[in-house]
């Protein structure tokens, strides 16, 4: 009869394993300070280690959570069902923007956000989801333009003079790059006394654009 001889020491993927942790579970309680660094050579723990952690494993469960770090669309499919509510795209970034969410990592150049923070969340944090939701709103530039009640040629010209950037990118037909504009930059764009709106918003389809004379943004490509 052959007898297997257990471990001396675990790597970054035997550890998790034998502790019954998803990969990020155990990520996160790396990062939690729950595991402690790997004590042995080549990034290993010793088995002493492990045993300590398989110890205290039900207290570090119930500390890494359930969620893992989840890209933008899980994050607002997860809020809208949590609160029960419309949740806005760009509400993930806005949360992140206003220091409510912590981005975890990235996934082919898209942030991750803290998984845990979207479980802890409770009924007092709403305002501050629907806050989010409003400001981080994304248009595309028609509705962008909308928003404001001008023309999209007008747009064109406060993105030119740089008064305006687009806060995110999604993918459009044939994978061109379409430019989104939040509604947080709007409102505040809006607000500008720089800007003489109404002759703006009142000159016909056709006409120049009181906004052609702004000088054009140095730095632009």
């Amino acid at each position: 009869m052959t007898t297997t001889k257990a471990p001396t020491s675990y790597g970054p993927i035997q550890f998790p394993t034998r502790a019954g942790l998803h990969v990020w579970q155990f990520e996160r309680a790396r990062r939690l300070g729950l595991i402690p660094a790997p004590d042995q050579p080549g990034g290993r723990w010793s088995a002493d280690v492990v045993d300590q952690v398989l110890a205290r494993i039900d207290d570090i469960l119930k500390a890494v959570g359930t969620m893992p770090d989840v890209g933008a669309a899980r994050v607002e499919a997860y809020l809208a069902e949590r609160f029960k509510m419309d949740v806005n795209p760009g509400t993930a970034a806005e949360l992140a923007r206003r220091n409510h969410l912590p981005v975890r990592g990235e996934h082919k150049g898209h942030p991750l956000y803290c998984g845990l923070t979207l479980e802890r969340l409770t009924g007092r944090d709403r305002p501050k989801v629907e806050r989010a939701s409003a400001a981080g709103h994304l248009h595309m530039r028609d509705a962008a333009a909308r928003v404001l009640g001008i023309r999209e040629s007008d747009l064109d010209h406060l993105i030119r003079a740089g008064l305006l950037t687009h806060a995110a990118t999604a993918k459009g037909w044939h994978n061109t790059v379409v430019l989104l504009y939040r509604q947080g930059d709007l409102d505040r764009l809006a607000r500008s006394s720089r800007i003489d709106w109404g002759a703006v918003r009142s000159t016909p389809k056709g006409k120049r654009s009181p906004l052609a004379s702004l000088p054009t943004r140095k730095d632009r490509p």
